[in-house]
């Protein structure tokens, strides 16, 4: 399985994503994730991403294709990945149609997750992250067993400065600004699936597992 998810930010793409990965056996391959790895490997386009990232810089398009590029060319990708957080924008589209092409392959599918702007709102001030191991929980509807802690590591959680609503409906706006437009990009194409991402996780998760299965 070769798939894209999309979503706006709050939808659950990292949730479902990590579902689906466990599911088929596929890497889940997200552009921080990426940037992370290249960096810490020190690879050519990591040092230069890290070069604009300590500066305060958005890394140009340029070198986050390469990096993707790079990600996608590693043998764990034979067999199928799952892209989160990219393309972002035509523009990136149209560089990844032309990389996959390079490296002779194609998207099976493009979920897209919908979700309502009120319950991404709410997901979003109620989200709380573990500092050390990364888990993240929600307080409506996956409440850590103790309050305030990671079930998996015990380190107290936090909330993001930028989890607020001001901040969440500015973010909203970009995406439908910027990223919206590949719904249509993916829909001409006749990739896309558009897929119900509300509802509790481990439901929403079978939900969408289900839809895949006349995917391949």
């Amino acid at each position: 399985m070769r798939c894209l998810i999309m979503g706006a930010p709050g939808a659950g793409k990292g949730t479902y994503a990590k579902g689906i990965c466990e599911h088929y056996g596929i890497p889940h391959i997200s552009t921080g994730d990426i940037f992370r790895q290249a960096m810490q490997e020190e690879t050519p386009m990591g040092l230069l991403a890290k070069s604009y990232i300590d500066k305060g810089f958005l890394v140009p398009d340029d070198v986050t294709n390469q990096i993707v590029k790079d990600r996608l060319s590693k043998p764990d990708c034979l067999d199928g990945f799952l892209l989160d957080g990219y393309p972002r924008t035509i523009e990136q589209a149209h560089c990844l149609d032309q990389m996959l092409e390079e490296l002779h392959l194609q998207l099976d599918v493009v979920i897209n997750l919908v979700v309502s702007d009120d319950l991404i709102v709410s997901r979003i001030i109620n989200r709380r992250l573990c500092p050390t191991c990364g888990k993240g929980y929600n307080l409506l509807t996956l409440k850590p067993k103790k309050e305030g802690f990671c079930d998996d590591c015990g380190s107290p959680l936090y909330q993001r400065k930028d989890d607020n609503e001001e901040t969440i409906k500015s973010r909203l706006n970009v995406y439908n600004e910027q990223t919206k437009p590949l719904i249509e990009y993916y829909t001409k194409q006749g990739v896309i699936r558009n897929l119900n991402g509300e509802g509790e996780a481990s439901e929403a998760t079978k939900y969408i597992l289900k839809a895949l299965e006349d995917i391949k």
